[in-house]
């Protein structure tokens, strides 16, 4: 079984928990048998497939491959990993690759997350068709069968990770890490065990059922238990990732956030000190703050839609060296473009350990607005609710359509989207000060929740 509500914009994502599943054995076999279609594997290449610890993980995976190796391509199963650990996987072996993931969503739901070699991102028309395929009348097995093969690629994940930061001096710092039982519970020993850290972890046991908070740090009440344990410990810092680990938050001394944006014009000062001139990538609701920095620093700045297929194909076309999005999504060109939360933790480390001063004061020099944070609204007409906050704004902003609905004035910008993911409508509002953005906020909402 498999329905039209999980393909979505950049993957695949829907229930297969429950008494109303959208997806099932049959529907993963399907995707399996149309993706080789799709992509044009001949008998004989080879696809990498992962998964993170959700209920359904191992059996809709199996699924999957039993399709890939009926269409006579061999796949190579890393088991247990993060996402970023496919696109590494991907990348070091050049071949296409399918994760089995659905990030922050909860426990009744699965996914995949696909790329071309190189961990390089599908085609949107590509996705289109896997989904014609995969709901239409399936082809017939090939001559011979694909083989399935095992290998565990986390230490060259975790030895390829340490080699892209200098972390050689750093201060001895204390580091919650949050891994909200998800895949971060399975590469943070990998990676940060390696360190001279005091590392102080929460909910490292990988579990899907997600049995202490949702794996998604965007959602501030997910934040709370690491934010009480930097108080707790007096730490220098948490790090809080999402259930596939592909993205990380990051949290002062204080147990105050450092906003997505923030870091993002962090590292990107880091990665142009490094290589003068750059092109940094951001998407178009991350702070304006970002693109004020990179060019202030004689960087190239690319403003993209959200999501990880436009931010990995725009670091494609222009050499980007890094790129960040307001969702905690981190891109690195030593890492194939692709995006990792843990090289972006990583980064921090170096920046706060390298000097004497708390997260707190090194992350306040690129804040320069107030961000309202991602508001969601389910609506039953989101084209009508977009249309009334467009007429309300006529005249007091210059508008686009992008990414959704922007209006941008001087010193502040409302920007109204759908999701790519949920059936949500979001909002984000910045401004140069606090009450310009709450009142900013609080206009919007009424519109869109009229």
């Amino acid at each position: 079984m498999i329905t039209q509500e999980i393909f979505k914009a950049n993957d695949i994502r829907g229930i297969t928990e429950g008494p109303d599943p959208q997806w099932d054995e049959a529907g993963a076999f399907a995707i399996g048998v149309a993706l080789v279609d799709v992509l044009g594997l001949p008998p004989g290449a080879q696809l990498v497939l992962g998964r993170d610890m959700r209920v359904s993980g191992e059996r809709m995976s199996a699924a999957f491959t039993d399709g890939v190796l009926s269409r006579g391509v061999d796949v190579l199963d890393i088991g247990l990993a993060s996402t970023d650990e496919l696109w590494f996987a991907s990348g070091r072996l050049d071949r296409p690759g399918a994760m089995f993931t659905a990030s922050h969503n909860p426990a009744a739901y699965n996914g995949i997350k696909f790329c071309l070699p190189g961990a390089r991102p599908i085609d949107p028309a590509q996705l289109v068709e896997i989904a014609e395929r995969a709901q239409g009348t399936p082809p017939g097995p090939a001559a011979a069968r694909g083989t399935r093969t095992e290998q565990d690629l986390l230490p060259a994940y975790a030895e390829h990770l340490l080699s892209l930061v200098d972390l050689s001096g750093i201060r001895r710092l204390t580091v919650v890490a949050d891994a909200g039982n998800g895949m971060a519970g399975h590469t943070l020993p990998a990676v940060l065990g390696t360190l001279d850290l005091e590392l102080i972890g929460l909910y490292t046991d990988p579990d899907g059922t997600f049995p202490n908070h949702q794996p998604n740090p965007l959602e501030p009440e997910n934040l709370v238990d690491a934010q009480n344990a930097v108080r707790e410990h007096g730490a220098d810092l948490a790090l809080v990732f999402d259930g596939d680990a592909d993205r990380c938050f990051v949290i002062d001394e204080r147990g105050e956030v450092v906003t997505p944006s923030t870091v993002t014009a962090m590292i990107a000062r880091a990665e142009l000190q490094r290589e003068p001139g750059s092109t940094v990538v951001c998407n178009k609701i991350t702070s304006w703050s970002v693109p004020e920095i990179v060019q202030e620093l004689g960087g190239e700045i690319v403003i993209t839609r959200v999501g990880h297929t436009f931010v990995k194909a725009a670091m494609a076309e222009h050499d980007a060296i890094f790129g960040g999005e307001h969702s905690a999504h981190y891109y690195f060109r030593d890492f194939w473009g692709a995006d990792t939360g843990m090289l972006a933790a990583l980064h921090v480390l170096a920046l706060l350990g390298h000097g004497d001063e708390p997260l707190s004061s090194l992350s306040a020099a690129y804040t320069r607005y107030v961000p309202s944070g991602e508001l969601n609204s389910t609506v039953t007409d989101a084209p009508a609710a977009i249309a009334r906050v467009e007429e309300a704004f006529t005249g007091r902003g210059q508008a686009d359509h992008v990414d959704g609905l922007t209006v941008a004035g001087d010193d502040w910008w409302v920007n109204v989207r759908p999701s790519n993911t949920e059936p949500l409508l979001r909002l984000n509002v910045e401004a140069r000060t606090g009450a310009m953005m709450e009142s900013l906020r609080d206009e919007v909402l009424g519109l869109i929740r009229r």
